[in-house]
């Protein structure tokens, strides 16, 4: 019956690190869609800053956009960087989700097999008691 508890006890506390893992896993996948529109914005700006050939505006203004054009293909190259390494800790997050997972299923494979050992058990136990005493009586009809 100890064997039983113990096995409950893992169960509960295997459960408890799967939920805690499929949440670190939910919280990965949100940082790299956060991340991924983050970058995808950055680009918008890069690409609404480009140069045009029909608008000259001085040499000040040109060395204005490149400049701002340079420091937004740098956040992007930067937020392009964070992308791949949320995309990372997503795929590392998911992998632990997966092992957790089959160590809970370990764990209720346990459960399941000393359930069924202990009915079968019980049902040798049932077996082997002597029947009462008032099985083989039979009264006659008044």
């Amino acid at each position: 019956m100890a064997d039983a508890k113990k096995l409950a006890r893992i169960h509960r506390v295997r459960t408890l690190q799967l939920n805690l893992t499929r949440a670190d896993e939910m919280r990965a996948q949100e940082k790299h869609a956060s991340e991924t529109m983050l970058a995808g914005r950055i680009q918008a700006l890069a690409d609404a800053v480009a140069p045009a050939a029909a608008t000259t505006f001085g040499g000040a203004s040109l060395g204005a956009q490149a400049h701002f054009r340079e420091r937004l293909h740098q956040s992007a190259a930067a937020a392009q960087a964070r992308v791949s390494m949320a995309e990372q800790f997503a795929a590392q997050a998911a992998e632990a989700t997966r092992s957790a997972k089959r160590d809970q299923s370990a764990v209720e494979k346990l459960l399941e097999r000393a359930r069924r050992e202990a009915l079968v058990r019980e049902m040798r136990a049932l077996e082997e008691t002597p029947p009462t005493g008032r099985q083989g009586i039979r009264h006659d009809p008044c």
